[in-house]
Order: C-alpha cells, then structure tokens, then sequence
C-alpha cells in the first residue's frame, strides 16, 4: 500500500467511528419504548419539573424542610414565653419567690448574711469551659484599628 492509501484508509476509520454517533444512528439504536412519542414527551415533563421548573421539586423539598424547621423553633419559643410568663406572674406576685430569685440568680444577701457558694465538680468543670470561651482573644485586626483610634 501506498502512504495515500493509509491515509484514506485512516480517514474512513475516523469517519467510521463519528458515523456511528450522528442523530440518525443513535435514534436507531433507542429501545422502541424509547421512541414513543408520549413517552418521550413524558420524560420531558418529569426533567422540567425536577431541575428547570423556577417552583422545582428540590426547591419545594428544601422550602418544606425549611418551614418544618421554622414551625419547631416557633413551638419551642412559644413554650418558652409561656413558662417565662408564669415565672413573672409568680415573681410579682409572690415576695418571697422574688427573694428566693435574687438570692439564687443574682446571689444577693442581706447586709447581716454571709454567703457561701458550693460548688460540684461538674459546676467547676463547666464554670472553667465558660471562662476558657468568653477569654478568647480577639482577631488581631480589631485589636490593632482601637489602638490606632485611642492614639
């Protein structure tokens, strides 16, 4: 064989192996169910509706989870306003549960009392964490704009 000859043989192979991809070869290929108008039409309609739909369904599955998520935190603040209520309601009205809140909360005393605070283990344990958290330093780059405002 000559060179023009491998060269036309090349040129065949490759468009060989591009002929088995046009349109025409692919849709042979398709299985008959496949080619059903209706069904094709179908699977259209469920693609849009999954992924290119503006109101799709894995914006509406997020958007659902969301207000399910929106709905618990309205229950529990809820409840929480109630029991804070009641815990006001209880305080006005009761002197001595007003003083057994000072004393407890705010570890107020009567100027004739000393007070002396017990502490557990485990209290220690998670005074020190609250300590270790709220003495965390500041980032550096507020540290150093308050310097250069007090100069």
């Amino acid at each position: 064989m000559t060179a023009q000859e491998n060269n036309n043989n090349g040129k065949s192979r490759k468009g060989d192996f591009w002929q088995r991809f046009t349109l025409a070869a692919l849709i042979e290929r398709m299985p008959p169910w496949m080619k059903n108008k209706y069904i094709l039409t179908l699977l259209i309609f469920i693609v849009w509706i999954i992924l290119l739909d503006p109101n799709n369904l894995i914006s509406r599955v997020r958007e659902i989870k969301n207000r399910n998520r929106l709905q618990q935190e309205k229950e529990y603040y809820m409840s929480r306003i109630e029991e804070d209520r009641s815990k006001l309601n209880e305080l006005r009205t009761n002197n001595e549960n007003l003083e057994k809140y000072a004393r407890e909360q705010y570890r107020m005393k009567r100027a004739d009392e000393d007070l002396f605070i017990i502490v557990t283990p485990e209290q220690e344990r998670k005074i020190r964490r609250e300590r270790k958290v709220s003495q965390t330093p500041k980032p550096a780059g507020r540290q150093a704009s308050e310097k250069s405002k007090k100069k």
